[in-house]
């Protein structure tokens, strides 16, 4: 096919596939769809690619996504259970941990990369991050992105078990609200500062870290208000999405599916083990079984919010342990990767061969 082909073909794929999942209510479909239209263009002989700039600019804007959501969550009874909050982030931490030294010492991935898969933040920005710190992208999405939809399904599960109502579709997104002008231009400036610090410094992940973190402390002085329209995010997740889905060569898919097993195995064992420790805060802190499972859930935190907003559940409480645990892997990730990148060299992995 021709490159007009092949973009013509990416873009009806990726409007097909988001479609298809959003109407299941599968949280992060705007992004899986077109993760998923890249790997079917990709696998099938296309040699697409996502330039930098695009790339960095949707970064930008999804750091800018998350600024805007975190700081009405974060003030949820932290104070008031601040050695839950430890003891709960550190424990899903330490455990995706050893999960991915698990993984390095027997050879299935990188540790770098096991480490980045495993890690229970937000699925996109770990992905971001990932590629910052020299991982293998493509399998760090798969690993990320497969929990992501397990974690949404045994939620959505355990809330009907248990008699909450969990969400039946996506919600209703007004596609024609004209956006705050003004406060959508501050937006895109912070944006475009990010990104000219990030190049100028050459910051790792600065492009969605620089507006993640200037956007909140902007936003919590009142001195802007970040201002995104649905369809501008639409465009910033299809482009991440592509920039990941193109990357899912034939060779690597034939080695993501001889992996997928024991991938597969560990996120199970990393939600069942987050279960276990849910049921410890229900013991010892009295805390209500569902509000304790979504507080422990291995994230993202996008997809708790969605099963914890329509359901009978301490909200603030469960968002402000996924926020908490996001802020402390964003913080400790890169130490993480380096001492799991020092692990792997030690014991020379067989992926390089395979792939």
């Amino acid at each position: 096919m021709s490159p007009r082909a092949q973009w013509l073909a990416l873009l009806l794929l990726s409007a097909l596939s988001g479609a298809v999942l959003g109407r299941t209510g599968l949280p992060a479909a705007l992004l899986l769809g077109p993760m998923l239209a890249g790997i079917l263009v990709t696998a099938n002989g296309g040699n697409c690619q996502i330039a930098s700039w695009p790339f960095l600019v949707a970064q930008a804007l999804i750091g800018c996504m998350i600024a805007r959501a975190l700081p009405s969550w974060v003030g949820g009874g932290v104070g008031q259970h601040w050695w839950l909050f430890i003891a709960g982030v550190f424990s899903v931490l330490a455990i995706s941990t050893g999960l991915g030294l698990l993984l390095t010492r027997l050879r299935v991935l990188p540790g770098s990369t096991a480490m980045w898969g495993l890690s229970p933040g937000a699925a996109t920005t770990m992905t971001l991050m990932a590629e910052a710190f020299g991982a293998d992208t493509r399998l760090v999405a798969l690993m990320q992105y497969l929990r992501v939809m397990l974690v949404a399904a045994v939620a959505s599960v355990i809330t009907r078990i248990m008699g909450a109502h969990a969400p039946h579709g996506p919600a209703t997104v007004d596609w024609l609200h004209l956006p705050d002008w003004p406060q959508l231009g501050a937006t895109l400036a912070l944006c475009a500062v990010s990104i000219l610090i990030t190049q100028r410094f050459k910051i790792r992940a600065g492009a969605i870290l620089l507006p993640m973190f200037g956007g909140m402390a902007l936003v919590h002085f009142g001195l802007m208000k970040v201002e995104l329209p649905p369809a501008l995010l639409v465009v910033a997740y299809a482009i991440v999405g592509w920039r990941i889905g193109l990357q899912f060569t034939r060779p690597l898919l034939r080695y993501a599916a001889r992996a997928l097993p024991r991938v597969l195995l560990c996120t199970l064992t990393l939600i069942a083990a987050c279960g276990g420790l849910a049921a410890v805060l229900v013991h010892v802190a009295g805390i209500d079984p569902l509000t304790a499972y979504l507080a422990t859930s291995p994230g993202g935190a996008d997809t708790v919010a969605i099963i914890a907003a329509s359901s009978h559940v301490d909200v603030p409480f469960v968002m402000a342990m996924q926020v908490c645990r996001f802020m402390t892997v964003l913080i400790l990730s890169p130490f993480l990767a380096r001492f799991m990148a020092a692990q792997s060299a030690r014991a020379p992995s067989t992926h390089s061969n395979q792939v």
